[in-house]
């Protein structure tokens, strides 16, 4: 896949990102390529691609080829929905490579139309355990994220039990994944939301709350927010 650079927008790229000494990405470095322009590149030659071609791009250094790499093994596992074989390859190449897919758009633009999809038929005990016991706040993420897919299919049950492990997590970007997928699934029950927040919402962090409860009506927002 090529990829072509464009410097005048790595250092902003970096500042998004987070990249800086300390911050939760820092030490990743990129080439200046905006997702839309990966996307096409992407799209352009996926059907050229093996499995074995992404080892190298997955690996690579640059965020963006990384990224690449992701879009690319979503649609390969995506346009072969009569080889269950195949697609099991590729979900096994994603958690074989979990330390790569280090930060927040890795994750949300890749594990739930893949990780998400491959479990909605099956035991999802494994996106437990990575919320549980993920090795990086990455692995933790892909683990609530992932249950985008069933929400849309209106199983909201595995949101409301992973949003429990990770109520009290202490990174801010693990609130605002949660925060959100509950808001989404209140989008689709919110009655649902309002009852698994009545015990929470004052312990939760407040981060996490803001966002689960950006679609309520001001009023019922405002009595959520009362301390």
């Amino acid at each position: 896949m090529l990829l072509k650079e464009d410097p005048s927008q790595v250092e902003g790229l970096s500042r998004f990102f987070k990249t800086g000494p300390g911050q939760y990405g820092e030490g990743d470095i990129f080439l200046g390529i905006k997702v839309p322009v990966t996307r096409d590149v992407v799209k352009a030659c996926w059907k050229e691609l093996v499995l074995s071609d992404l080892e190298e791009c997955i690996t690579n250094p640059y965020h963006e080829v990384r990224l690449a790499a992701l879009l690319a093994l979503v649609e390969m596992f995506s346009h072969s929905k009569k080889d269950r074989a195949f697609q099991k390859e590729c979900v096994d190449f994603y958690l074989s490579h979990t330390d790569r897919i280090n930060n927040w758009d890795l994750v949300d633009l890749s594990c739930y139309p893949l990780l998400g999809v491959w479990l909605l038929d099956k035991d999802r005990s494994l996106l437990y355990d990575l919320a549980r016991d993920g090795k990086t706040i990455w692995e933790q993420r892909i683990g609530i994220v992932s249950t985008m897919t069933f929400i849309r299919h209106g199983q909201l049950d595995d949101t409301f039990s992973i949003a429990d492990i990770l109520l009290h997590h202490p990174h801010d970007l693990i609130h605002k994944a949660v925060g959100w997928l509950l808001r989404e699934a209140g989008k689709k029950d919110e009655v649902a939301l309002t009852e698994f927040l009545k015990s929470r919402h004052k312990t939760m962090p407040r981060t996490m709350l803001r966002y689960a409860i950006e679609k309520f009506p001001e009023e019922k927002r405002a009595v959520f927010l009362m301390k």
